[in-house]
């Protein structure tokens, strides 16, 4: 048991510099949803994992815009990231689930956007642009009704 809490403690790496510390992440347990017949009926396996984006001080404000616009509508009014896992049969695996889908979350906030880097079009693009549109134009005016004299 002395090892479940030592991981407790120990921060969640995101990556090189970012870290979340597990006092933030709240667990709780649930029954699952679904079929399973009465093992499901009487146990809690299913793990709803809640992390607080909009305060919590781990995260650099440009992650945690990123965080809220990637979680979607995991994410309650108030800014917590709830989610879900219930597909394993165990306890230890749905956390693990959840867990590792947080981090994977975060992970893909953390990760800056490459910003656009503006091109003009070449003069053969606009070349043949221009050219497409004359026959494309021709076309349509030989689809026309013949003028009448």
């Amino acid at each position: 048991m002395s090892g479940a809490a030592h991981n407790k403690a120990a921060p969640i790496w995101i990556s090189g510099a970012l870290a979340i510390d597990p006092a933030e992440i709240e667990e709780s347990f649930v029954r699952a949803a679904g079929p399973g017949g009465q093992h499901v009926n009487k146990t809690s396996t299913a793990v709803q994992l809640r992390f607080d984006v909009r305060h919590s001080p781990s995260l650099p404000d440009d992650v945690r815009q990123r965080l809220e616009r990637l979680a979607g509508r995991r994410l309650t009014n108030e800014g917590v990231l709830v989610l879900v896992a219930q597909s394993e049969r165990s306890q230890k695996r749905n956390r693990e689930e959840a867990l590792a889908r947080l981090v994977e979350l975060v992970r893909a906030a953390a990760q800056r956007p490459t910003p656009r880097k503006k091109t003009k079009p070449s003069k053969a693009s606009k070349r043949r642009r221009l050219d497409d549109k004359k026959r494309h134009g021709a076309v349509k005016s030989l689809r026309a009704r013949p003028a009448r004299d």
